[in-house]
């Protein structure tokens, strides 16, 4: 195990009607705060009316930035910036999924510079942020409990990551999610393995605590998307999948162990050439054919995923029992409506695979697991087609 330093600063506050206390929440960090959220929705489900009323009973003005859509933009970003110049925000309160609560954060970068652009270009690290609050409506990116933003501009879908990002109150009701549509569920579903993946995948010796953490957590998300599938109404279900979405991006499973990332970088590169392409569908497609390339570089870690994850029982020949738990993992994404592969998202032979490939490795290369140099993530491009 290596060494490590891990915080979790944010109030997390879960269950019924607790987004209606928000208010209360942010009161002691500001008196005006930016209200950032998406389409109409919350409009219609009665969400935007509880907070205004909770926002209004605690004396706090807001000023709302709304029509983030998926894939956040950096075009609203700087609509944030705008606005925050003339305003003077003590605090971002984001109402929505990860691309809303992303651009939250991005704005937030701008107490000193317009061009926040730069951090998602060149890394570094910001003097100050704005505070940030989250009132979570679609579990998924994890990006309420995250030091992690990621942002889309000028054909590039960039990640930036700093302690100064993570939410300082974050509300999760799962009431909140009994509507959303399984297309969405099963997109949400599939980023949160994903962000378990890119932890629990590693050459790192001598983890067994979080190892077990993460089989756990990614059964436990599993189990209660398939319930989902047939009762998306199902409180229980949704408070499971919820919170391990949750702790599936807050770092704690990622203590003690080198990370890859590889499917994640590669996967920006697909809904940044087209932004129809839903990050979650993306992964489905990506994530058993990076397996397939990558899984001779520690078999043994592929064997406990097979054995201890997806209960397939092991056999003499380790190869079969590894390729048996990926086709079931691929199985599993099928049964909650994922594709398989990427000509299904719109990219074939003719789509430029060599140069999303090259712009995803850049000088260097992808993942820790495996390096992907740009050819090896073109081979995987290709093997997903």
């Amino acid at each position: 195990m290596n060494n490590f330093s891990f915080q979790a600063g944010t109030n997390y506050v879960f269950g019924k009607d607790k987004h209606k206390k928000i208010g209360e929440l942010v009161k002691p960090y500001a008196s005006k705060i930016l209200l950032v959220y998406g389409g109409g929705s919350i409009k219609r489900n009665g969400i935007y009316d509880d907070v205004v009323a909770s926002l209004k009973a605690n004396n706090i003005e807001f000023v709302e930035l709304s029509g983030i859509q998926a894939n956040p933009r950096y075009e609203k970003v700087q609509e944030g910036i705008a606005l925050l110049r003339k305003e003077n925000f003590g605090l971002i309160l984001a109402v929505g999924g990860g691309s809303v609560i992303d651009t939250s954060k991005a704005i937030a970068l701008a107490t000193k510079t317009d061009d926040v652009w730069n951090f998602y270009t060149n890394g570094g690290e910001p003097e100050t942020a704005i505070p940030v609050a989250t009132i979570l409506t679609i579990p998924a990116a994890g990006s309420e409990v995250s030091p992690d933003s990621v942002i889309t501009y000028q054909g590039r879908k960039l990640g930036y990551s700093t302690e100064k990002f993570r939410p300082v109150v974050s509300v999760v009701n799962p009431d909140i999610f009994m509507t959303l549509p399984k297309n969405q569920i099963a997109n949400g579903v599939t980023d949160m393995m994903s962000h378990i993946f890119e932890r629990y995948f590693t050459q790192t010796e001598h983890t067994d605590l979080i190892d077990s953490l993460c089989e756990a957590t990614l059964k436990t998300i599993m189990r209660n998307a398939t319930l989902l599938m047939k009762a998306p109404k199902n409180y229980d279900a949704w408070a499971e999948v919820s919170l391990g979405g949750s702790f599936a991006h807050n770092g704690f499973l990622g203590c003690g162990r080198k990370q890859d990332w590889g499917c994640h970088g590669m996967e920006h590169e697909l809904s940044a050439q087209d932004e129809k392409v839903a990050h979650g569908a993306g992964l489905a497609v990506l994530t058993p054919n990076w397996m397939r390339y990558v899984y001779k570089e520690n078999p043994r870690m592929f064997f406990q995923f097979a054995t201890n994850v997806m209960d397939i029982k092991p056999e003499r020949d380790m190869d079969k029992t590894i390729n048996a738990g990926i086709d079931k993992l691929q199985q599993f994404f099928v049964s909650i409506g994922q594709p398989t592969t990427l000509r299904e998202l719109g990219f074939n032979e003719n789509s430029p695979l060599e140069e999303m490939a090259k712009k995803g490795a850049g000088d260097g290369f992808l993942g820790n697991f495996k390096p992907l140099y740009w050819q090896d993530v073109l081979a995987i491009y290709k093997a997903s087609l």
